[in-house]
């Protein structure tokens, strides 16, 4: 069953994803919301560029699927909430799941979920709650066929890095990406490398779960475009990008561009030229 909903994932000639993370509001975070204030707008601006997945929480999801057709974007549910992306970290961290994530992701006709697994220097606690997170889901999800994406993330020191800064060690993220995988992940959805180059090492690490590449902190066109191809052709299986779609000046034009390197092949240049249209 999880085949099912994994192919209205995955495209069906390049096998690979393209899902665009529009849940930046879960966090209670005030800069996260650039681009996203008008949630409904932003849904619809994003699904008439037609990537693969968005990726919603239960209280936005309602946005994207009660569009009509039958065409439209795969729904990726967010299904846990974290207070650790601030400027200045509060007393006590925490990442909490919803209740019954996979019975509402169903109700919500989710094609997969989604959980974090952190790594915060000097914090964990938070990582225990992680994988509680996912030890309570995993069950869930293999008995209803949901698909379980599993986000590793590797934090900078809030004192060196200041607010939500991803560590692209690739020494820290290959023991995370492996947790995940040992935790029962059937899609990896990681930080890109420093090196770039050697990201070919982190799919290995995942051996035959797909690794989708987040996008992190907002990036100039070209250093997105260009990072983009690089990890397409390092074996990434696709991307998880939000704020360099949303907060861009032509978010359907950007999604057009990332669409054509992670499913046409295009180089970061000929890609570009969707964000003239």
């Amino acid at each position: 069953m999880k085949q099912y909903r994994l192919n209205r994932l995955f495209h069906p000639r390049s096998q690979r994803c393209f899902d665009v993370a529009i849940d930046h509001g879960f966090f209670n975070e005030r800069g996260f919301l650039a681009g996203i204030e008008n949630l409904e707008r932003a849904v619809r601006t994003v699904v008439g560029a037609a990537p693969d997945a968005v990726q919603l929480t239960v209280g936005q999801a309602h946005y994207l699927q009660s569009l009509p057709g039958k065409d439209r974007p795969a729904l990726v549910l967010r299904t846990d909430v974290a207070n650790v992306y601030g400027q200045q970290l509060p007393r006590a961290l925490f990442s909490r799941m919803i209740e019954q994530p996979v019975e509402q992701a169903l109700r919500l006709d989710a094609a997969c979920v989604v959980v974090n697994l952190f790594r915060i220097p000097g914090e964990p606690e938070v990582s225990d709650q992680c994988i509680q997170n996912i030890l309570r889901i995993k069950p869930e999800c293999d008995r209803y066929g949901m698909p379980l994406m599993i986000e590793p993330l590797v934090f900078q020191p809030n004192t060196k890095a200041g607010g939500y800064m991803v560590d692209g060690d690739l020494d820290k993220i290959l023991p995370l990406v492996r947790q995940a995988v040992e935790l029962g992940a059937d899609i990896i959805k990681a930080d890109p490398t420093d090196d770039v180059s050697l990201y070919g090492r982190v799919v290995e690490m995942a051996g035959r779960i797909p690794v989708l590449v987040r996008g992190g902190g907002k990036a100039a066109d070209r250093e997105i475009l260009e990072r983009t191809e690089a990890l397409i052709a390092q074996g990434a299986s696709g991307i998880v990008y939000g704020r360099n779609i949303i907060q861009h000046a032509n978010p359907a034009g950007m999604t057009r561009a990332l669409m054509a390197i992670v499913h046409e092949g295009a180089s970061a240049a000929d890609a570009a030229r969707h964000l003239a249209s």
